[in-house]
């Protein structure tokens, strides 16, 4: 990876999954400490996730037409820090909501253009981007296990503290970056082209599906937890669980995909995401089986999300990039996280907790047949597929 700033690109990473280690895993339970119920918890994470429907896009689109991907990046990480301020303040569900939506609207941003970056800073050499990425789950798991320490000690109350500080330094971080290489690019095909390929919207439905399924996971999992009889410290450690073996995952990810086909593997993660969630929602109190079930986030979110992002590169080329990430973010995270939020919070209200991750399921068992039988237009021909991915990920 010569000429690649890895510190600085893995730093951002880092940080940045440092900061949903914090809120992700525990900003249910300060909001059900501020006295909100269930069903509004799944509210207010719905709000969060559906601006991520069309805030990667829209400022995607800035970026692609100025070129100024590294500019975005910063305004949006600072816009973040700005108005996620403000929830020292805020207390009702509309002042939250509305507090929450303006800090989605930013936060969302600004990964998938440092995706973009990434890409570009590693050019030939993208089958080694899981190498960089894994630092974002070592971040994730640092406060995972930290938080809760925090939290006992200090209260929930002190979690807003903890994500304005997290926030804090990667501004810091944002503001270091280098520019990125100024790249050739082809001009390839249009947007309305590559969408309007059956295959390719198949690939985004599953993305969308394939979070929606994730849905009650990231909003309810410390909460059910807790229902079956694990304290704040044990769930801490049940999400750790997932990332490390997320990490593991990473680090042999660019061999996976230099010996097999990105859609292949993809498939295979969503087959094990179907198989996660019923875990979880048959038999949560066996321990050695919710064990297993957090290893196999190195499939559900590790595998898909690498096979994904590596699709979305060989799909969307050229002038396309910051879009084709930022469509892929607001497909998936964004209106599939959005959607499972919701149905999440209203499923654990209506039929009960564990139906939550029935109903999550059935979804990834929908997404797996979208995927088989959906995507086989993206299928490379064996001799399409060397060791090199690179030659063949530039190709419309």
């Amino acid at each position: 990876m010569s000429g690649v700033p890895y510190a600085r690109l893995s730093g951002f990473y880092a940080l940045h999954f440092a900061v949903l280690g914090a809120f992700v895993p525990f900003w249910s339970l300060y909001l059900e400490h501020l006295g909100l119920d269930k069903f509004a918890i799944g509210q207010m994470l719905a709000i969060i996730m559906g601006t991520k429907v069309f805030s990667p896009y829209l400022w995607g689109w800035v970026a692609d037409r100025t070129g100024h991907h590294l500019a975005v990046i910063i305004t949006t990480v600072a816009g973040s820090l700005a108005s996620f301020a403000l929830t020292l303040w805020v207390t009702g569900f509309w002042p939250l909501a509305l507090v929450t939506g303006l800090f989605g609207f930013f936060w969302h941003a600004a990964l998938p253009q440092f995706e973009a970056v990434t890409m570009d800073f590693l050019g030939d050499a993208v089958h080694r981007y899981s190498q960089i990425r894994l630092w974002g789950s070592l971040g994730f798991i640092a406060v995972v296990l930290l938080a809760p320490l925090l939290l006992e000690a200090r209260g929930v109350a002190f979690l807003p503290q903890l994500v304005l500080v997290l926030l804090a330094l990667l501004l810091a971080n944002a503001l270091l970056l280098p520019r990125p290489p100024e790249l050739a690019h082809e001009s390839g095909q249009g947007m309305a082209r590559v969408l309007t390929r059956p295959a390719v919207l198949a690939f985004l439905l599953v993305c969308t599906l394939q979070l929606v399924s994730h849905g009650p996971y990231y909003t309810f999992y410390t909460l059910y937890a807790g229902l079956h009889g694990y304290d704040l410290t044990a769930a801490g450690w049940l999400w750790a669980l997932g990332v490390i073996a997320e990490v593991l995952l990473f680090l042999v990810m660019h061999r996976l995909l230099a010996r097999h086909d990105a859609v292949r593997l993809l498939q295979l993660s969503v087959a094990l995401t179907a198989l996660r969630w019923g875990l979880i929602a048959l038999v949560p109190d066996n321990l050695p089986l919710m064990l297993l079930a957090q290893v196999l986030h190195a499939a559900s979110y590790g595998l898909f999300h690498a096979s994904a992002i590596h699709l979305v590169y060989r799909l969307f080329s050229g002038r396309l990039r910051g879009r084709g990430q930022a469509l892929y973010a607001s497909a998936s995270f964004g209106l599939g996280g959005a959607i499972g939020a919701f149905a999440g919070g209203y499923a654990w209200e209506t039929w009960g907790p564990a139906w939550s991750f029935g109903l999550a399921a059935l979804i990834a068992l929908i997404a797996l047949g979208v995927a088989v039988f959906g995507m086989r237009g993206l299928l490379l021909p064996a001799d399409g597929r060397p060791s090199m991915m690179a030659q063949t990920a530039r190709r419309p």
